[in-house]
């Protein structure tokens, strides 16, 4: 499959042939699911568990007699309405990353750079090399190019200018190939990659 590559003005670069393995994938909607789902169940926090009234120590002796004290009646200091007893249905530790094969993970990637490619979403840019880090600057370049929501995937590492120009810029995130996920590349109306990051996705894929 080959595809223009532009530049951040938007002017022509060649062209650039991409990995049928990596960007032509049949679409599988189920495989999508599992990998978003184990992502987001992923970046889930647990609750640190309270302990509950089977694990606090504290004394089994009666507190006092059963009747005739005026109070209510106790047999254990370890009941929740002592202070120090156990808590009362009290939050516990939970388990949320249910784990997936590599090899899912993997072909989840493929498939979501092959529903972008598939779509027309996906742009090819020469490099992300700028002059100058000016927000001002990055609006005009995405102007240029017609990006309103993308993803921006550089090589192994981003272009410092790039990622300070477009920290302020909302709908517009920006990854290391490293970082590239099925999660952040379907919830961006486009995506752009660099040479290198094509180079290195295909990489990742393959290996």
């Amino acid at each position: 499959m080959k595809i223009q590559v532009k530049t951040l003005a938007a002017a022509d670069a060649g062209e650039i042939e991409l990995s049928d393995a990596v960007f032509g994938k049949e679409p599988r909607l189920d495989i999508l699911h599992r990998v978003v789902t184990w992502q987001l169940e992923k970046r889930r926090g647990t609750a640190r568990g309270a302990r509950e009234r089977s694990d606090v120590q504290r004394t089994g002796k009666k507190l006092g007699n059963q009747k005739g004290g005026g109070v209510a009646r106790h047999g254990n200091r370890a009941a929740p309405q002592f202070t120090g007893g156990g808590k009362a249905h009290g939050p516990r530790v939970r388990d949320f990353n249910p784990g997936l094969n590599k090899k899912i993970r993997t072909l989840g990637l493929a498939t979501a750079l092959s529903v972008k490619a598939s779509e027309g979403k996906l742009m090819i840019i020469e490099d992300f090399a700028l002059t100058e880090a000016k927000t001002k600057s990055m609006i005009a370049i995405l102007a240029g190019l017609g990006v309103t929501n993308g993803l921006f995937i550089d090589g192994t590492e981003v272009n410092l200018d790039f990622r300070m120009a477009s920290a302020n810029v909302p709908h517009i995130d920006v990854l290391p190939a490293m970082g590239a996920n099925v999660y952040d590349i379907l919830n961006h109306d486009t995506l752009v990659l660099t040479r290198a990051a094509v180079t290195a996705l295909e990489a990742r894929v393959n290996g």
